[in-house]
């Protein structure tokens, strides 16, 4: 897989450049915006949206979910080696790892402020939630609001793509389902949805930039590796010596929208339904309405 990379002529080819405009027309917009980003708020980040569920149960579904990932990630390496970042499957699942392992510091922070705001101000948890509206969350909770939004869209990617494209023309005996690798496929996304399911966390479209950015970097990755040393593509829709490569990037930028409005579509769903079937146990965040 190793052989040098491909030469001069492979990436002065037409279609090198017309794929190269759709990766960087849309970063560019989307940079062009990036300070129009919402406000969060600190408390968005670790109260859960259940009145009577304690912020300690959000914490330590977080760390489940951080350490079991993390596991997972170990096996996989263990199994594999390093070589299994050269795909997009690994990045995310790298990714919601990193979201986990981040929202359970901040979670574990939260429930300590809260604590001792109680213990020195006897505040119960509905005073202790007013207080915090007005506290922006800060570089690292503002970093944690951004990757849970990229990790949204990319663990729709890449678990759609995985099952839906790749998985059904998989033929012969080089390639073998494991539970290990369905695992891969299918827990980041199965542990991102109970976390929405619980967290009080901001999801609109303004987070669909850092999912571009996300597979962006990507691209950048697979094409700066071919450049110098690989001429196996992971993923053959990523293949450039072919008249058909604008048009597979091209249907690749434009699946970044459903993957990521089915993600808005569900913490929608989520506020809207939940608010009116529990009422009174349900938190209606006034600030995710606004910016949904």
């Amino acid at each position: 897989m190793a052989n040098g990379g491909f030469g001069l002529e492979y990436w002065l080819q037409w279609q090198v450049f017309v794929c190269a405009l759709i990766i960087i027309i849309p970063s560019l917009v989307f940079i062009k915006f990036i300070k129009n980003t919402p406000t969060t708020n600190y408390y968005h980040l670790w109260l859960p949206c259940w009145r009577n569920l304690h912020p300690r149960w959000l914490f330590l579904y977080r760390l489940f979910a951080f350490l079991s990932m993390a596991y997972l990630l170990y096996l996989i390496l263990a199994a594999f080696g390093p070589f299994v970042f050269f795909f997009y499957t690994q990045w995310t699942f790298l990714l919601v790892t990193i979201y986990f392992a981040l929202g359970s510091v901040i979670s574990a922070h939260g429930c300590w402020k809260q604590f001792r705001e109680r213990s020195l101000s006897k505040m119960d948890s509905s005073s202790v939630e007013v207080s915090k509206i007005n506290e922006e969350a800060g570089f690292w909770g503002n970093a944690m609001q951004n990757i849970y939004q990229a990790c949204a869209g990319a663990s729709l990617l890449t678990d759609l793509v995985f099952w839906g494209l790749l998985l059904p023309f998989q033929t012969g005996d080089t390639f073998k389902l494991t539970l290990l690798i369905g695992c891969m496929h299918s827990v980041n996304a199965v542990f991102l949805v109970l976390d929405s399911a619980l967290n009080s966390l901001q999801f609109s479209w303004h987070g669909l930039r850092y999912f571009i950015f996300w597979s962006s970097a990507y691209i950048v990755f697979q094409w700066i590796m071919h450049m110098c040393c690989f001429s196996w593509w992971p993923y053959p829709f990523l293949e450039l010596a072919t008249p058909w490569a604008p048009m597979w990037y091209f249907g690749i930028a434009l699946f970044h929208l459903p993957c990521y409005g089915i993600y808005v579509w569900l913490v929608k769903t989520k506020v809207s339904m939940l608010s009116k079937m529990f009422p009174h146990t349900f938190i209606r965040m006034v600030a995710n309405e606004k910016q949904m």
